[in-house]
């Protein structure tokens, strides 16, 4: 009978049950991790002094083998970083504190990767023609799931995560106390970037083409259409309001930091359009406390998902007769927020709409009208004859 191999997130067992089983586990106090056999039926445990989870399983997987003896190897021999074992430890280490949608993207980029560069390479030893290499690769479709061509701003994303990963092994040690990385080999390079990027600005006619068969699409995509517009904030963090964060007799709106891109928490006051929607939303929802403002359909105690929102801006889109377009999302009335209030002093413009910085105001959400431009040249001071 071959040697049965079980894997799990708390524990990984290797070898067969009665001849050469092991477990090793870490201890739920100081996360170190331990291995455990028997021997003449009693059960011996031993610490292997470290909280790498990949050489935990190698070394059950060589104990069971009879390569090995269960004995501490603090002072062992430092075994050869891959680019698996690198990446296995930044997910068990790293990616856990990110976001839903960031642990995806790390476990789908990871994945990627490793088909590309191999799993066994040492991550020591890429360079900027691995990294072109890449980049050429993904943009024609060669590499991902989807087996499309992406544009520049994908690869870039994909591409920011591999740089973190290095730059992190580059300052982590082992128990050893040694380097993870020497110094990451992809410092310097730099990300491909769009030369015309799609940044499309709602309309006001689209707008209200949109609102006026919000109702047919869903009660909760006429509250997060009207949100989106009334204050600027990402759907993301629409999706994710709770009842303790809005105030209808003030009317303000916390905006939590876990649920912003930038981490910047904050309270904005809001318009009457927004108090009223969100006043039928509370008559909806008999909602409070931590309470999802914009319940899931199937289950009212969590936030509706990105996946849905998305399904109802298309479906809005479809029955207000507006046709496709690139760019025209959920983010398109974040700019529209931002041109609408172009004659505002940045700072407010900054704290209403939850910007951290102008410049990324001016560079990627304000664009001026033809409307504010013949404005601004009719006003433009002249000398007499």
């Amino acid at each position: 009978m071959m040697a049965r191999t079980k894997r799990s997130r708390r524990s990984y067992g290797a070898g067969e049950w009665g001849r050469n089983r092991v477990r090793v586990f870490p201890d739920p106090k100081t996360g170190i991790f331990q291995i455990e056999w028997r021997k003449n039926g009693r059960r011996l445990t031993r610490s292997l002094k470290h909280r790498d989870w990949s050489r935990a399983k190698r070394q059950a997987d060589e104990f069971a083998a009879g390569f090995a003896k269960p004995e501490p190897n603090g002072k062992k021999e430092a075994e050869p970083l891959t680019l698996e074992r690198l990446f296995d430890i930044y997910g068990e280490e790293v990616t856990p504190t990110k976001g839903e949608n960031k642990r995806r993207h790390d476990r789908a980029a990871m994945r990627m990767f490793l088909g590309f560069f191999g799993r066994d390479r040492n991550p020591g030893t890429l360079s900027r023609r691995d990294w072109d290499r890449f980049i050429r690769a993904r943009r024609a479709g060669q590499v991902g799931l989807s087996g499309a061509p992406v544009s520049n701003r994908t690869i870039a994303y994909d591409l920011k995560l591999l740089v973190a990963v290095f730059n992190w092994a580059s300052k982590s040690r082992d128990e050893q106390g040694r380097l993870l990385l020497e110094a990451s080999p992809l410092r310097g390079l730099k990300t491909p970037t769009e030369k015309n990027p799609t940044r499309v600005i709602l309309s006001e006619d689209e707008y209200q083409a949109l609102l006026r068969v919000s109702r047919d699409v869903d009660w909760r995509f006429r509250i997060a259409l009207v949100l989106a517009h009334e204050t600027g904030h990402r759907i993301g963090a629409i999706r994710h309001l709770q009842w303790s964060d809005i105030d209808l007799e003030a009317g303000t709106v916390r905006w939590r930091a876990e649920h912003e891109k930038t981490g910047y928490e904050h309270t904005t006051p809001v318009t009457a359009e927004a108090v009223a929607v969100l006043a039928e939303a509370r008559k909806k929802t008999l909602g409070s406390g931590d309470a999802p403002v914009l319940p899931a359909p199937r289950n009212r105690s969590k936030c509706v998902s990105a996946e849905r929102v998305r399904i109802w801006w298309h479906k809005g889109q479809r029955l207000a007769g507006l046709e496709p377009k690139r760019g025209r999302g959920w983010h398109s009335l974040r700019r529209k927020f931002a041109s609408d209030l172009m004659n505002q002093p940045l700072k407010v413009l900054c704290q209403l709409g939850g910007w951290k910085t102008p410049h990324t105001v001016l560079e990627c959400y304000q664009r001026a009208d033809e409307g504010q431009l013949r404005t601004a040249l009719d006003n433009r001071r002249r000398v007499p004859g």
